[in-house]
């Protein structure tokens, strides 16, 4: 998964966001999660900083009406 990948949503925490991503999943569309955890010093801030949900440019309109039948509110 080299390719260019771009942000769908954003989620308060990774649990959410792997839900999100399963489902995406489920649908045969490859997604990444992408977080700031400070390099790892200070984890309490990855809930801070939130979980982006990451898919391919081609996938994103599709990706976004799967989401919103599932009902994954995002803040994107």
């Amino acid at each position: 998964m080299n390719e260019q990948m771009i942000s769908l949503a954003e989620y308060e925490n990774e649990f959410e966001a792997e839900i999100a991503r399963g489902h995406l999943k489920s649908a045969g569309i490859d997604a990444i999660l992408s977080k700031d955890d400070a390099g790892g010093m200070l984890p309490s801030l990855l809930e801070a900083e939130g979980v982006s949900l990451l898919v391919r440019p081609e996938d994103i309109k599709r990706a976004k009406a799967i989401l919103h039948e599932k009902s994954m509110v995002t803040r994107k």
